[in-house]
């Protein structure tokens, strides 16, 4: 079958996309606490009924029930894959996984959530699910493509080397059981995938965890993947708006902005940046002004899945989008700014991060 990456996305649409061979994938630092509480919430609701209580469930992470009910609590990757070992490891039923999933809907997601929900179109929802998936405590990378007349959601783990194997295996049917519920809350209930393909070994679970699914498992390959028909990319979602989701856009986009500015080094270059978006310093002058090494940044930003390039990259788009949005100044004015050499490598690359022109991103 003929491949297409990203569902033939826009031009110019990298969303999605995974990072070539050899480039780290790009994850949360697993300490940072910049997320809020509610997949931990819910992990202690769907285990409550096999008798396992939120002190067992919060051994080890620092957190207390209250803190957990408290929305403006912030946790970190590594106190919710702590809270979930805590499940494997108990006498519960292994089906928990598959409850969890089907209880984050996407109103547990903020505006990240809702901003999906009002996707003008399947294709949208699929695009911005990649882009802003950063926002929703992820554990695995998310990414997808299109194959013929398949849609293909595809996982990829990230944080492989603080799991367990019987935690793979729980965080992956999550994983699994949360997209399909997703894609229910859009386009209703009726809608099932045609297969998930797992890169797991077979434990003797097929029929349960088909049953849960609803759709045959394959195990034992090379992915793990969760397959829809690719007619739903063109179906609007019930409460498809495109207004209401440009405006959620640019909430997304400075959560996202203020996530980094929370993420270690990452966040120091990007707050540095900030300051003086117009006179970008070189990636030794940002060292020198952070106490460093360039060797030392260089390396500790890759170890955060970042580069110095991508991070002025980000930079730049953040307050190039913010520019053309809410004001009226000239495209001359905005590249200015933001320290590119003139409009028309500002136009490039507005085309290149939204695969729109700049007259159309300011008029949307």
């Amino acid at each position: 079958m003929a491949k297409t990456r990203l569902g033939g996305a826009r031009p110019g649409s990298t969303a999605g996309e995974l990072p070539p061979a050899g480039r780290p994938l790009r994850r949360p630092l697993p300490n940072q606490k910049t997320f809020a509480p509610y997949k931990i919430a819910t992990l202690i609701e769907a285990t409550m009924a096999g008798g396992l209580t939120a002190e067992a469930v919060l051994a080890g992470t620092g957190l207390s029930l209250a803190d957990v009910r408290d929305p403006r609590t912030l946790t970190s990757i590594r106190q919710y894959l702590t809270a979930c070992e805590n499940v494997v490891r108990a006498p519960v039923d292994p089906a928990v996984a598959y409850e969890v999933g089907a209880r984050l809907h996407l109103s547990a997601y903020g505006m990240y959530g809702y901003a999906l929900m009002c996707s003008p179109t399947m294709r949208d929802f699929f695009d911005f699910a990649i882009r802003y998936h950063p926002l929703a405590t992820p554990v695995q990378q998310l990414g997808w493509r299109q194959e013929g007349d398949v849609a293909v959601w595809t996982f990829t783990e990230i944080y492989d080397d603080l799991m367990s194997q019987d935690l793979r295996n729980f965080l992956l049917r999550q994983q699994m059981m949360m997209t399909s519920t997703h894609m229910r809350d859009v386009l209703g209930a009726e809608i099932r995938p045609i297969r998930a393909v797992f890169g797991l070994v077979d434990g003797g679970t097929t029929a349960a965890d088909e049953a849960s699914l609803g759709c045959p498992c394959l195990f034992g390959q090379p992915a793990h993947e969760l397959h829809y028909p690719a007619s739903v990319l063109d179906q609007a979602p019930e409460l498809a708006n495109r207004l209401t989701r440009a405006m959620l856009e640019e909430t997304c986009d400075r959560l996202v902005g203020e996530a980094k500015m929370t993420t270690s080094v990452a966040g120091d270059v990007y707050q540095l940046l900030m300051l003086s978006p117009n006179r970008l310093p070189s990636v030794q002058a940002a060292a020198e002004r952070l106490g460093m090494t360039e060797r030392t940044l260089r390396r500790r930003l890759s170890e955060a899945g970042y580069t110095y390039a991508g991070v002025v990259d980000d930079v730049r788009r953040t307050l190039t989008l913010e520019y053309v949005t809410t004001t009226r100044i000239s495209a001359d004015d905005i590249a200015w700014q933001v320290g590119f050499s003139d409009s028309s490598n500002l136009r490039r690359a507005v085309k290149r991060w939204t695969g729109r022109t700049f007259a159309q991103v300011r008029r949307g």
